[in-house]
């Protein structure tokens, strides 16, 4: 498995952690019997918890740009050394980001997420070259 593949599995893990800790850290602090509905009018999340499930909802959109930017890398047999350090980059940004957001690291947060968007354009970017 390529780097940049590699890395994208683990971005998906770290998806799959955000949600189970937005999970724990919401649990007894929702209206379930709301949660379970349909959901016609948005559910109040408090606090961290919001801002958690806000973090979650920037990675998913983010994830899908890093997966195309991953994929056209690896599949167009672009990869190297510095596209695997863009990468890991782009996951270093993606796990620092969940703190700074649940935290309220400003302005950290939009600079973290900054490198994390800078470096899956440059992948998308060197695809290209």
């Amino acid at each position: 498995m390529t780097p940049e593949l590699t890395i994208l599995v683990l971005a998906t893990l770290l998806w799959s952690l955000q949600f189970l800790l937005y999970l724990a850290v919401g649990h007894g602090k929702m209206d379930l019997s709301h949660a379970m509905g349909p959901r016609d009018t948005p559910l109040e999340k408090p606090d961290v918890c919001g801002r958690l499930h806000r973090a979650l909802a920037n990675h998913t959109e983010g994830l899908v740009l890093f997966a195309i930017a991953a994929l056209v890398v690896t599949y167009a047999d672009k990869g190297s050394g510095i596209t695997a350090a863009f990468s890991a980059l782009y996951l270093i940004a993606r796990v620092l980001y969940v703190p700074a957001y649940a935290f309220g690291w400003t302005p950290w947060r939009t600079i973290i997420w900054m490198v994390g968007f800078l470096a899956t354009n440059f992948l998308l970017v060197w695809a290209l070259i």
